[in-house]
């Protein structure tokens, strides 16, 4: 392709800054200024619709392996401090946004976002066309992209080549890339604000311990477990069901992450093995992995669900939650009826009708595709950490719970 084919848009100068290209492997230029790290990177382009919360989305590890696009048009205005990160570091490629602000005003802001992209070797791109970008990926799908920031590789034809040879995210293991590297217990609740002085309820007794498998955690998790009285080990994704198990559990629960599913290398064996032994609830990515575990498939979405105003039904009742989410794949729903195990589908996707919620009907299993623990969004659905509460409960005091009995808020 010669550079004068190559579409060019979001041309808006922003004082100073050096120029940055973000590039898509079907030949589109987006033209911008340069913040964050100096570098040029290449990851799965998609957008994400949250008006508030850049700073947790920038740290959530289920990113990996992407450039993040965000559809609210100033960023930065709110700053960044470390009570909201959800990660010890970003895992994303690259951000793109429309207008940068990079002078805070907000009494809890430590620095702003171009320091703590620069901080920790992200490359970000503003003054970019966001809408425009964001109808590309909704007509055509997402799809790899190359960002650069380098002002000495700018090239927007040796960088569209870059992208096309760019790997996207299918058969991609990206857990290996975020999870931890040795087991670790987690006592943090939910922050109570400049002297404790936000009120919380009493976290309930008696005290469970869970074994949480971090396939790219987000904190916010952690801490509301810990808000229902869980005793929470983390432990890496490779743990075996062998290994969790000597830990000696109430209950197992498997965290969001990035990346495709059916790739991660060993967990859907060893879920299928805690399964048969110990209540387990799963989040996002851990819902995927039960629903494998299951004998189901997962298929790539052709752009993601990403933002927190995602509609999700509770089949058994019909009420809607208006819900976060983060994810590109999903699990096939006639694939689980092929497998012939006894589980349910008990939440849908209002937009497109992709399954957001599983629970078994004989065991304590359910998992939903969405995040209950917000962080950020609307905290519509952060009941279900109460009801995994009462489904580990129960079954440690003999009672018959089923996932199903949980998913219909029967099991309190």
């Amino acid at each position: 392709m010669s550079k004068a084919s190559i579409r060019q848009l979001g041309t808006r100068g922003e004082g100073g800054r050096s120029p940055a290209r973000l590039v898509l492997a079907d030949g589109t230029v987006y033209r911008g200024h340069a913040f964050g790290a100096e570098c040029v990177r290449s990851g799965e382009v998609i957008f994400n619709t949250s008006m508030t919360g850049y700073q947790e989305i920038v740290t959530d590890p289920s990113y990996a392996g992407q450039i993040v696009t965000m559809t609210y048009t100033q960023i930065g205005n709110v700053g960044v401090n470390p009570e909201d990160e959800e990660s010890g570091r970003p895992f994303l490629s690259g951000f793109v946004i429309k207008e940068l602000l990079n002078e805070p005003s907000n009494w809890r802001s430590t620095g702003t976002v171009d320091e703590f992209l620069r901080t920790h070797g992200v490359p970000g791109i503003s003054g970019v066309d966001t809408r425009a970008l964001v109808r590309r990926i909704r007509d055509h799908g997402a799809q790899v992209g190359v960002l650069s920031t380098d002002p000495d590789q700018q090239d927007e034809a040796e960088l569209i080549a870059l992208a096309r040879r760019a790997p996207g995210l299918d058969g991609r293991d990206l857990v290996s890339e975020v999870t931890c590297s040795a087991a670790y217990e987690w006592t943090e609740g939910l922050w109570a604000g400049v002297g404790g002085q936000v009120p919380r309820d009493p976290r309930p007794v008696p005290s469970f311990h869970v074994v949480a498998y971090d396939f790219g955690v987000k904190r916010n998790i952690l801490r509301l477990l810990v808000e229902q009285g869980f005793r929470v080990t983390v432990v890496p994704a490779t743990t075996s069901a062998e290994s969790a198990l000597e830990l000696n559990p109430d209950a197992v629960f498997l965290s969001n992450g990035p990346g495709d599913p059916a790739a991660v290398e060993g967990v859907r064996e060893a879920v299928r093995e805690l399964a048969q032994k110990k209540p387990l609830f799963g989040i996002c990515l851990g819902h995927q992995i039960l629903g494998l575990s299951l004998g189901g498939e997962t298929r790539k979405l052709k752009f993601g669900h990403h933002g927190g105003n995602q509609p999700g039904q509770d089949l058994a009742t019909g009420r809607v939650a208006i819900c976060a989410e983060n994810h590109g794949y999903a699990v096939d729903k006639d694939s689980l009826d092929r497998a012939g195990e006894p589980v349910e589908v008990t939440h849908v996707n209002l937009n497109d009708g992709t399954v957001e919620g599983l629970a078994h009907l004989e065991k304590p299993l359910f998992s939903v595709q969405y995040h209950p623990e917000a962080s950020p969004g609307p905290h519509d659905a952060s009941y279900f950490f109460r009801r995994f509460r009462q489904m580990v409960e129960r079954h440690a005091q003999g009672q018959p719970v089923t996932g199903a009995s949980v998913a219909r808020g029967q099991a309190g």
